[in-house]
């Protein structure tokens, strides 16, 4: 089975989570896009972990771990990561951790651009984490990027560097900060480069042979479809395809095809960053739900956006994925609730639409329309089967499957890894 774990909404739906929990039915788990901008909570019995560039499988013994050429790498982030897990008790080797030798390197200068761009745009901005996710991608299509293959040739790859860090300079020059110091990079890389360039090689034909060999294979996205730099709220977008759809593309074999596409959604709506989202909270009400849910970015650690779920925004990112089935998280976090807000629509100008309008000037002048389910007040933390949630909780769960058009096949009952319920079909 090749598989794709994804986002339906803004991100930050527990992708991680069940990355983690479903890590032991799979071989070899491959991260296909973004980079340290990402943020997974994974909680399993070893403690608390957020992973940023690292695969969510690297917690599990028996899996091999793969960062795609869809990536984009911070290797100082990086080997601090990895040496972070090893503290922790973690094994990470080249033999379960794979660095594709076309993965773009993220440089200290793609982070100094993301800030000095951020803050430049001032109250405009589009909510970058300003770890340089952003320029590395553009230098990636600008042809002007570091491949964590070069960095196997010191040699070349100062020399590339040079070349590079002349013609950035034009660029952080105009925003009236001196340009990029060649010999500061330099000593960057020579720092960080030996801590992982082990782990780095061509990731086509070990993921081409796993799945010849019928090994399970997973791929685990960053952020959600509403984030997608061509299908998402643009430009309030990541850099990168969110979608399964790129999922083999990003890994480095994109003649192959996906099985099984499962999309993570949230029982409620979360967001961070920038840009419009229809069924927000505000006040007290926003405050109430953050907390409950503890909403705050695992990788930024920026208070999140919160709201009722989103029917219209989900359909729309259940559709743009092609999922097959869904898992919803933190249904726990309802239970506080006597009526359960759901958006089931949108009001644009006056028109009550159901279609999600990804144009952004649309969403912005967008207004929810709620209706109210029937809250369950009870904890449901050691549910371990649908018939175990109390009635009200198991018509939320077929309202959300009735609105998306998808079945759920998965619910998080707590945070706790063994806290959830597996819906067969």
């Amino acid at each position: 089975m090749l598989t794709a774990i994804v986002g339906i909404n803004w991100g930050d739906e527990g992708k991680g989570r069940m990355v983690d929990l479903l890590s032991s039915r799979y071989d070899v788990i491959v991260r296909y896009q973004g980079g340290n901008n990402a943020g997974h909570t994974v909680i399993n019995d070893r403690g608390e972990f957020v992973l940023n560039l690292l695969p969510s499988g690297v917690l599990s013994e028996n899996t091999v771990n793969v960062m795609g050429p869809g990536m984009v790498a911070d290797i100082a982030h990086l080997s601090k990561e990895i040496d972070a897990l090893r503290e922790r008790g973690v094994s990470v080797t080249p033999e379960n951790l794979i660095l594709s030798d076309k993965a773009i390197v993220c440089m200290p200068y793609h982070v100094t651009q993301d800030i000095l761009e951020e803050e430049r745009l001032a109250d405009k901005k589009f909510g970058s984490t300003r770890r340089g996710i952003a320029p590395a991608y553009a230098d990636k299509y600008m042809k002007k990027g570091l491949r964590a293959g070069d960095l196997l040739d010191m040699k070349r790859a100062e020399d590339r560097v040079r070349e590079i860090v002349e013609w950035k300079s034009l660029t952080l020059s105009g925003y009236g900060k001196h340009g990029a110091d060649a010999d500061e990079t330099l000593t960057w890389l020579r720092e960080y480069a030996p801590k992982i360039t082990e782990h780095i090689r061509d990731t086509a034909p070990y993921l081409n042979d796993a799945a010849e060999s019928g090994k399970n294979i997973m791929f685990e996205a960053q952020l959600g479809a509403l984030r997608d730099i061509d299908f998402g709220i643009y430009p309030y977008t990541t850099s990168s395809q969110t979608l399964a759809s790129y999922a083999t593309t990003g890994a480095g074999i994109p003649a192959r095809k996906l099985d099984n596409v499962i999309g993570v959604v949230k029982a409620y709506s979360s967001c961070v960053g920038e840009g419009p989202f229809t069924c927000e909270f505000f006040g007290d009400q926003a405050e109430k739900l953050r907390e409950a849910g503890g909403e705050y970015g695992a990788a930024t650690g920026r208070p999140r956006r919160v709201g009722g779920f989103d029917v219209v925004a989900s359909r729309y990112g259940v559709q743009t994925q092609g999922a097959d089935s869904v898992a919803i998280t933190k249904l726990d976090v309802l239970s506080r609730y006597d009526k359960i807000p759901v958006c089931v629509a949108y009001d644009l100008d006056g028109e009550k639409i159901t279609r999600f309008p990804a144009a952004s000037d649309a969403l912005s002048r967008a207004k929810p329309i709620y209706e109210f389910m029937d809250g369950f007040k009870k904890d449901i933390s050691q549910c371990r089967h649908l018939n175990d949630l109390p009635r009200q909780a198991v018509e939320y769960v077929n309202f959300i499957e009735k609105s998306i058009g998808c079945r759920a096949a998965y619910i998080s009952v707590g945070a706790k890894r063994d806290e959830y319920i597996e819906v067969t079909a």
